[in-house]
């Protein structure tokens, strides 16, 4: 571990074979896992718990105190797990009395100038691409891609295995594994080269199409589609990710785009 010039707190815990850059800052109450290398100018404030084998690029701050003018001082937390990476100049702001931490898990990419507010759950395997603004209080589900310059609304829950489009604003309830693009933010149908490349099979695919397909194109309300779908589909984890999801949406749903297309398409432009 490398303390040249980086301002470390003596009562920061430490993992073994940790690089810390010049310029950095460790505050106390921080831990950090072992093998992470933290870039220099990189920010590391009270309340971080940084995994095993994560990298935080220059410019990132850790666990700054929340955006709300609610917060009064509470002792709260971010909490990042193992091989993630955070890159340049990412704000991550520590929970509030909400939860009392900020989440993100394992295996994520967020990329540079990425702001995740307070209380925010990252599932794992995320990815927020550059610029892309998460709102408080928001839960991203594992394997979910939230592409460049994205808004997220604060209380927005988005599913797994969903990719949203660059530039868009979600301000409702994303289903998982869809596709979500178009202003004001549409369905675009279900997200099956994501799905394909993490090794969903055919018939998998196939009963998540007809679930939205219930969804988004019978002309039932989703209070019925969502019915329909929990009587007429064969039971699968694919169908009881989808049902539990429909029925714990507290913010609404996104709409359809289009009545047909939309749950075919592979790849049409978002």
């Amino acid at each position: 571990m490398s303390q040249l010039i980086a301002n470390i707190h003596p009562e920061a815990k430490i993992g073994k074979n940790v690089v810390i850059e010049p310029f950095a800052t460790v505050e106390k109450n921080v831990e950090i896992g072992d093998g992470t290398w933290i870039g220099p100018n990189a920010v590391i404030l009270s309340g971080s718990r940084i995994g095993k084998n994560c990298k935080i690029y220059s410019g990132a701050v850790i666990a700054q105190i929340p955006q709300d003018l609610k917060f009064d001082g509470e002792k709260s937390l971010t909490i990042i797990g193992d091989n993630t990476s955070i890159r340049e100049y990412c704000t991550i702001s520590r929970g509030t009395v909400d939860k009392l931490q900020t989440t993100i898990g394992s295996n994520c990419l967020i990329m540079s100038y990425v702001h995740v507010a307070h209380d925010c759950i990252i599932g794992n395997n995320v990815i927020l691409v550059n610029g892309s603004q998460i709102g408080g209080h928001v839960e991203i589900e594992d394997h979910a891609i939230i592409s460049g310059l994205c808004a997220v609304h604060q209380f927005v829950k988005i599913g797994a295995h969903v990719m949203l489009a660059g530039g868009c604003v979600a301000r409702k309830d994303i289903p998982p594994f869809v596709r979500a693009g178009k202003s004001p933010l549409k369905f675009a149908g279900v997200n099956v080269i994501g799905l394909r490349r993490r090794g969903y099979t055919v018939d998998q695919i196939n009963t998540i199409r007809e679930a939205y397909r219930i969804l988004y194109q019978s002309g039932l309300n989703n209070t019925a589609a969502l019915k329909t779908i929990e009587s007429d589909l064969a039971e699968s984890d694919e169908k009881n990710v989808i049902v539990t999801f429909l029925k714990n949406a507290k913010r609404g749903i996104i709409p359809a785009y289009t009545s047909k297309a939309a749950v075919s398409a592979d790849d049409d432009d978002l």
